[in-house]
């Protein structure tokens, strides 16, 4: 395959509208086009940056001490920390497809990181709502809902423009000599090889990325040569995930170019590893938010962030090295709060009140229709999310969720669902329910189900109907994978 030249890569770096500010100073094409209606006043942009496999405990304002996250910490300060916010699944990408469709895991086709799995046709996906009202759509990262040649690939799903990973195993390799790239301004549509000579390492594709993000708001920002259009970035960084694809990266494992600021550490080379990529992406998320700043769109941009599912234990990791799981129990894998509560932080100068702290328990589904009344245009009816635009806006929030609902099939057939303070736990298809008061037992350590058996009863009722049955799950069970291998 031809590498191209360190120039090309900048030149294509310049994001996913390279298009625009490189090959078409008049605009793109689509967004001449467009049949979309116009934007309503002051709508604003709408940023959510997705981090992968990081933990609850990762983060300063979440009670990290060894971990650097300045920048992560200011937009929490300015802005609301949530404390009971839960990730579609226990991986990958069912957790994206939930967060995608406003719907939970028993309500979407994609249940598990099985192969050949895709977003279908007429899905309706929050990108796709957001560009029907007049917002301009765009995807850098990791997708992980339809490889090529499938009807999942970001475009046929409401996105515009696209630069990234399209399937998981991909995504785990920082060090690849190609991304997928989709640019209707510039025509391009396929695979883009990177990287530069064969004799020096590859680009690291995460600086990529966050240029390719910065470059996505400068270009366009609304204003008259945008026609005002609001737009939506889906940021979506495989960070801290491992890479569990040495064999194709630079040879020696690395998840990050530079282990800096822990070269010093006494730490086994792999935390160091993992401590470093999470404060380059805080670092390169504090540059998106300078640029916002520079831009003068701050004020007007809300901006999400969160995590896919809980810590992992991979390439070598020890979760409980930097309790990333914070007081949870359980990571990766585990319908427990530690594989399913995540971080999540909303920031929105304009809208939102800084310094809150909520405890409001709300899921990565319900992103959807909040996205959606921020758009001011409806989503669909048929979802399991619910709008909290007026929690952040600091408005009643009347509607809430008297369910959440997990379900996990690597493992054979596991649920999980949440009802106020309790917690049931289906460790198998078949076995009784384990049940968990999380207002006196957070961290999940006493079953009370036999001093219950009311609240369990509701349960298995409730379990009995949250999911649709489909022709496409249950899913035969993935043989097990090496450590260090898994998928997602």
């Amino acid at each position: 395959m031809k590498f191209l030249h360190r120039r090309q890569i900048l030149r294509i770096a310049v994001g996913l509208s390279a298009g625009i500010a490189v090959l078409s100073p008049a605009g793109s094409a689509l967004a001449q086009s467009t049949n979309s209606p116009p934007p309503a006043p002051r709508r604003p942009n709408i940023i959510f940056i997705l981090a992968d496999d990081l933990g609850y405990g990762d983060l300063g304002c979440y009670g990290q001490t060894r971990i650097k996250t300045p920048n992560i910490d200011r937009m929490a300060a300015e802005g609301i920390r949530f404390t009971s916010f839960y990730a579609g699944s226990t991986v990958c990408a069912p957790s994206r497809a939930a967060l995608m469709l406003g719907k939970h895991t028993g309500h979407v086709n994609i249940r598990g990181n099985g192969q050949g799995l895709a977003l279908q046709p007429g899905e309706v996906t929050v990108a796709r709502i957001l560009k029907e009202s007049g917002y301009r759509t765009g995807l850098i990262g990791k997708w992980g809902l339809g490889d090529e040649g499938t009807t999942g690939v970001p475009d046929k799903q409401g996105f515009d423009e696209f630069l990234g990973y399209l399937n998981q195993t991909h995504a785990h390799d920082y060090y690849t000599d190609h991304l997928w790239r989709h640019d209707p301004s510039s025509g391009f549509d396929g695979q883009m090889p990177i990287g530069t000579a064969a004799a020096q390492p590859r680009q690291y594709t995460h600086d990529l990325f966050t240029m390719a993000a910065t470059n996505f708001v400068l270009n366009n920002k609304p204003e008259p040569f945008n026609k005002q259009r609001p737009f939506f970035l889906y940021l979506a960084y495989t960070i801290p995930h491992a890479n569990n694809e040495v064999g194709r990266a630079t040879g020696n494992g690395m998840q990050v170019p530079s282990d800096e600021p822990y070269s010093g550490e006494s730490w086994p080379p792999v935390e160091k590893n993992k401590a470093a990529m999470i404060t380059r992406m805080d670092s390169d998320i504090g540059r998106l938010m300078d640029k916002l700043k520079q831009l003068k769109i701050e004020d007007n941009t809300v901006l999400f962030f969160t995590s896919d599912n809980g810590p992992h234990k991979e390439g070598g990791a020890d979760p409980k090295f930097f309790n990333s799981a914070g007081p949870f129990r359980g990571i990766k894998r585990d319908l427990y709060e530690g594989g399913v509560r995540v971080p999540m932080i909303v920031r929105w100068p304009a809208r939102i009140k800084a310094g809150q702290v909520s405890d409001f328990v709300w899921a990565n589904w319900d992103f959807l229709p909040t996205a959606a009344d921020i758009a001011m245009t409806r989503s669909p009816t048929n979802i399991d999310g619910i709008s909290v635009l007026p929690l952040l806006t600091g408005r009643t929030q009347t509607n809430r969720h008297e369910f959440l609902y997990w379900e996990f099939h690597e493992r054979g057939f596991q649920q999980a669902a949440r009802l106020g303070e309790w917690k049931a736990v289906r460790p198998q298809a078949g076995e009784p329910l384990e049940l968990f008061d999380l207002k006196t037992d957070p961290s999940e350590k006493k079953n009370v189900a036999p001093e219950n058996p009311g609240v369990v009863a509701k349960m298995e009722k409730y379990l009995k109907t949250a999911r649709a049955e489909s022709d496409r799950w249950p899913i035969k069970k993935p043989a097990e994978e090496p450590a260090g291998k898994k998928k997602g």
